[in-house]
């Protein structure tokens, strides 16, 4: 496999939540490393996440592990049990199925940057635990938790 060649992937800036959720990560930036490579059976990302950012809105996967690794910076992981400050050479990790959402927030002045790694299970549900919202890998729509589309204003 010939070297990943970075600085030619494309940066991808904020997420796909329908607004108003996408707000608090309109400035993330995303490169899609395993894409790069032809990964199919997982996904590795490399995030740049400013001050004030968030990673994701706080959810949990049904079928799909998941991987954070801090290359520079501090996040704040949150999650059910409380806070957890990740700082370079820090990792964590969220097993599928456990309900535990999460999600990470850059409370310091300097961009933070991580990997990102997680499976692509087709029958994967993301699940929000702090809003009234989901999505399933299957089709890539995010509907409320009883299955309503979201409409936005």
């Amino acid at each position: 496999m010939p070297k990943i060649d970075i600085d030619t992937l494309p940066e991808i800036k904020g997420s796909g939540f329908p607004a108003p959720f996408d707000a608090p990560c309109a400035e993330r930036i995303r490169q899609r490393l395993g894409n790069a490579a032809g990964l199919s059976d997982f996904g590795v990302n490399l995030m740049r996440l400013p001050p004030s950012g968030w990673s994701s809105q706080r959810h949990s996967h049904s079928h799909e592990d998941e991987f954070v690794y801090v290359l520079s910076g501090e996040l704040v992981l949150i999650e059910d049990e409380g806070e957890t400050i990740l700082r370079a050479g820090d990792c964590a990790a969220f097993p599928k199925g456990t309900g535990n959402g999460h999600h990470m927030v850059n409370r310091s002045n300097e961009i933070a940057v991580y990997l990102e790694v997680g499976s692509r299970v087709y029958d994967d549900l993301t699940t929000c635990s702090d809003i009234d919202m989901m999505s399933a890998n299957a089709d890539g729509r995010f509907v409320h938790k009883d299955g309503s589309p979201i409409t936005q204003a």
